[in-house]
């Protein structure tokens, strides 16, 4: 079991999330000292360079534009401010800075031109890059690469199934391909999603099974629970049980066993306890700062604190990947291609995310 497959089925996997907590613990927690240091997180620190007024209408999101949110949107953050915040972030025990965009998808411009260099500014401080900055075509993760990326962050967020209840205007294969076009550079791949949408328990196991058949599988997994919040389609929904996220954690590291598995939104509703029972069944990865993106997130001092009283230590950079080279633009072997690819727009739509939707219309009217 302790292998890497990519194989598994739905059946399989539901097997494993339903199996007694005692026994499911032992089994996650030993296949993940296999394969990890089970004293070793590794710490990220997720920051929004580009925030709010987003096309999409993903049902969990407070920056989707439809919506209306508390959200306070902001244009694309300067090279400078960026490396401001890497440098803060890096002093405080992160290893890596992963951007954060609200972008449907990456348009070649001035503006992915100042993400590339935010890029090659940050791999020279000798920290780990990731972006999310949604949909990208393969000539854009070649820039991305050329420019020193070592992580790019493309969520399924729920299984094929369930994703069309969350989102209507894009498909799920859109996610894949992007996952596909980053596979043809050396950048790794950061893919998981979110528990507590209102998914059964075979969504879950169906997420996993999508992301378990990729080859290779995603070397970083990150596991959110939903952070329901007010004015978008999901604001309703019960925040999951820290039991659920334990399950769900385990059954990641069983299937996925070399993969990062990484403990992220909804930190702030779980207690020390069950945190430090997410790290023994297999979560090795957090994200550091008051927020991530617009929700909110521990304090990295109190962070620092767990680790200190579990003997945890933060993982340095680099240590499953060598890093990358930066070549400047001027060197750069690809180009701005000026693409305008056209990715799906799905015709269903969702009630819920059409009822907030008007909602925000005649609040902002």
């Amino acid at each position: 079991m302790s292998e890497t497959r990519h194989n598994w089925t739905k059946e399989e996997i539901l097997a494993i999330y339903n199996k007694p907590m005692m026994e499911l613990l032992y089994d996650a927690a030993t296949i993940h000292r296999k394969h990890h240091d089970p004293n070793t997180v590794q710490v990220s620190t997720l920051l929004s360079i580009k925030t709010g007024g987003c096309p999409e209408d993903c049902g969990y999101c407070p920056q989707a534009a439809r919506y209306h949110t508390d959200v306070e949107g902001n244009d694309l953050m300067s090279v400078n401010q960026v490396k401001a915040q890497a440098l803060r972030a890096k002093a405080s025990g992160s290893s890596r800075v992963c951007m954060g965009a609200a972008w449907r998808n990456v348009k070649d411009g001035p503006e992915f031109d100042q993400v590339l260099e935010m890029v090659r500014t940050i791999n020279k401080l000798d920290m780990e890059v990731c972006c999310t900055l949604g949909m990208i075509t393969e000539n854009q993760a070649h820039r991305l690469a050329e420019a020193g990326l070592y992580a790019y962050n493309h969520n399924l967020d729920s299984s094929e199934e369930y994703y069309k209840e969350v989102i209507s205007t894009r498909g799920f294969e859109d996610r894949l391909e992007t996952i596909d076009n980053v596979r043809k550079t050396n950048v790794t791949v950061c893919s998981g999603g979110i528990i507590g949408m209102g998914e059964a328990i075979e969504d879950r196991a169906g997420m996993l099974v999508a992301l378990s058949t990729l080859n290779p599988q995603p070397e970083s997994v990150p596991i959110n629970a939903l952070v329901a919040v007010d004015g978008t389609p999901l604001e309703d929904q019960k925040p999951v049980s820290i039991w659920e996220m334990v399950r769900m954690v385990a059954t990641t590291r069983v299937v996925m066993p070399e993969t990062q598995v990484r403990l992220s939104a909804g930190r702030t509703q779980m207690s020390q306890e069950g945190q430090t029972m997410c790290f023994f069944a297999g979560a090795n990865s957090i994200f550091a700062g008051d927020k991530l993106l617009t929700t909110p997130n521990p304090d990295v001092n109190e962070d620092m604190k767990l680790f200190e009283l579990l003997g945890l230590n933060p993982q340095k950079p680099f240590i499953k990947k060598m890093q990358p080279k930066t070549v400047e633009a001027e060197d750069s072997q690809y180009k701005d291609l000026g693409e305008k690819p056209k990715w799906t727009r799905p015709s269903h739509t969702i009630e819920r995310n059409e009822v907030k939707k008007q909602e925000a219309k005649q609040v902002k009217a």
